[in-house]
């Protein structure tokens, strides 16, 4: 028999203290109806919760099925979703402490509704291996994305935010969609509109025209730091889609013949611009974030930064980024990526919950003995990079970028982050065995970090370029 598991119980003073906590004072008005739907701290699966005497209970009901899509038990390798030579779609996530999970398929049209259109409750004895998620669909995925809900227990001073009344975008999401326009506001003005991933399909293959890494010396390049939207914006750069990589792509002559040959681009990963959107008293117009330093989805390039020629599809960021990327290598430059992967866009306790935080908010931040975030990176919260599965995260992310985008290297923003003991840090954890006198407070730094160890020794990262 197939298995649902029910949600944790949890106490009524556990909601009391969060109705405080989230207070929709701490929004701007602008962001608030959605911050509503994203928290809702005190209805959290309450229902659910009360009607469960015991924590991890799982409750037989029906085997999977879905109407549009065959069904089956799936593989917990490799992360995120990957389509197979028969048109199929892997699902894989990491969630050590949740007991149920659940894919949510979302049509274009029913997202642009906040609705979803199917859901596929997953049976933990079929679908769980280990701490690992999975399940495979095959079907037609055209005009669909996808999120997940996660149960479990929601109690910050443990660390834990379950709530299955998100939708949470994959750690491993390759593209992320959500408004259409740069720093214009989503349905009945909303900065933080439903997001969903995109499905990854079989005719999406990039003819890269047989380009390589041009492994340039270090020694000999001029670099270009540039901010892919401000680069092209203004109307005199004389371009058909200005503040996009394709604008980008159609300046590269221009900077040949400065004698560039490495562009370094700043945050191109999908972030909000709309995060912290205010009005601004002084200028007479309302604040955006545009420089881009705070990460929703490491792997997936900003979709904003794409051109409106094919504004429906999900994946024209992917492609435009490597159209860039092989102009550039065509005219002999390098291009060199700003990550920022010391901390999120989630912030802290009174921050959305739209991935990280709702998936295994233990696992990806580090946290101080009462759930209270670390805060060494000044933004909110500090990611959890020596965690060992948080560092085979960033291990996989920047080979994703190498392999699949073709960059020739990274800049790590605030990288001394990288350097710091994770949560739960213990010899035996790290190096699978004890330490005498070994003990390190969470966010300590330490003399050799073990992502820092991995990137060097990855035998795809260690020749390309790094600064730090």
């Amino acid at each position: 028999m197939g298995a649902n598991a029910i949600t944790c119980s949890s106490s009524f003073l556990h909601c009391t203290k969060l109705n405080t906590l989230f207070s929709n004072n701490d929004f701007p008005k602008t962001s608030t109806p959605n911050f509503k739907r994203i928290f809702r701290p005190i209805s959290i699966s309450a229902k659910d919760r009360r009607s469960s005497e015991a924590e991890n209970v799982a409750v037989v009901e029906k085997p999977l099925k879905s109407e549009r899509f065959l069904v089956s038990d799936g593989l917990p390798s490799p992360f995120g979703a990957t389509v197979r030579a028969d048109g199929g779609v892997n699902f894989s996530v990491y969630s050590a402490n949740s007991v149920s999970a659940t894919v949510c398929l979302i049509s274009l049209s029913d997202l642009r509704q906040n609705k979803v259109t199917e859901e596929i409750q997953l049976d933990p004895s079929r679908n769980r291996t280990g701490h690992v998620w999975h399940v495979f669909l095959k079907g037609s995925f055209k005009d669909m994305f996808y999120g997940y809900r996660f149960d479990g227990k929601f109690s910050p001073e443990d660390g834990h935010y379950y709530d299955s009344s998100n939708i949470l975008l994959d750690p491993y999401a390759k593209a992320i969609i959500s408004r259409d326009e740069f720093g214009v506001l989503g349905p009945d003005e909303n900065c933080w509109p439903q997001m969903a991933c995109m499905v990854p399909t079989l005719d999406e293959e990039f003819d890269w025209e047989g380009d390589m890494h041009l492994k340039l010396p270090q020694k000999d390049l001029v670099i270009y730091e540039m901010h892919v939207r401000g680069f092209t914006r203004h109307e005199s750069s004389n371009i058909e889609f200005p503040g996009t990589y394709q604008g980008v792509a159609e300046k590269l002559d221009h900077l040949k013949e400065l004698g560039i040959n490495c562009i370094e681009l700043m945050p191109c990963h999908e972030f909000n611009e709309l995060e912290y959107y205010s009005y601004n008293t002084i200028l007479g117009d309302h604040r955006v974030n545009f420089w881009g330093y705070s990460t929703m989805g490491f792997f997936s390039p900003m979709i904003r930064y794409s051109s409106p020629s094919s504004r429906n599809f999900a994946g024209r960021a992917i492609n435009e980024f490597k159209i860039l990327v092989k102009e550039a290598h065509k005219r002999g430059i390098e291009v060199i990526m700003d990550v920022v992967l010391n901390h999120t866009a989630e912030g802290n306790e009174k921050g959305p919950i739209f991935s990280f935080r709702g998936v295994d908010n233990s696992v990806y931040y580090m946290l101080a003995p009462k759930g209270e975030f670390y805060n060494y990176s000044g933004c909110g919260n500090t990611f959890n990079c020596n965690h060992p599965v948080v560092r085979q995260f960033i291990v996989d992310c920047l080979r994703y970028w190498v392999t699949e985008m073709h960059v020739d290297g990274f800049r790590f923003d605030l990288g001394s982050i990288m350097s710091r003991s994770s949560s739960l840090w213990d010899a035996a954890n790290v190096y699978g065995a004890d330490v005498e006198g070994d003990f390190l407070t969470t966010g300590t730094p330490v003399s050799c970090p073990p992502v820092i160890d991995m990137i060097s020794n990855d035998p795809i990262l260690r020749g390309v370029k790094v600064i730090n």
